[in-house]
């Protein structure tokens, strides 16, 4: 019986340690900067300074659900999707 438990754990044993080091490699520090991408993009405020994922830095001027209004340059504002928000230059 014991023998039995043994050839089992073998068996299984380095599946289930592939699965513990996938864990701690990849899924928890996925996670982890999800969280803190839907905190920044929650923490945007009219008057930060952001930089999109295109690389355009510019200054919000007005936020909705899920649109920015950005100002870039001096009379230009322009519409981006919140989601394209890289991080703040603040």
């Amino acid at each position: 019986m014991e023998s039995e438990f043994t050839a089992a754990l073998a068996g299984w044993g380095p599946i289930v340690l592939m699965l513990v080091i996938f864990y701690f490699l990849l899924y928890r520090p996925q996670k982890k900067a999800q969280r803190e991408r839907e905190a920044m993009l929650n923490g945007l405020k009219v008057g930060s300074r952001i930089v999109t994922i295109g690389g355009i830095y510019g200054t919000i001027t007005a936020i909705d659900n899920e649109i920015i209004k950005l100002k870039i340059a001096e009379k230009v504002e322009i519409e981006v999707a919140k989601t394209s928000v890289n991080n703040s230059v603040e």
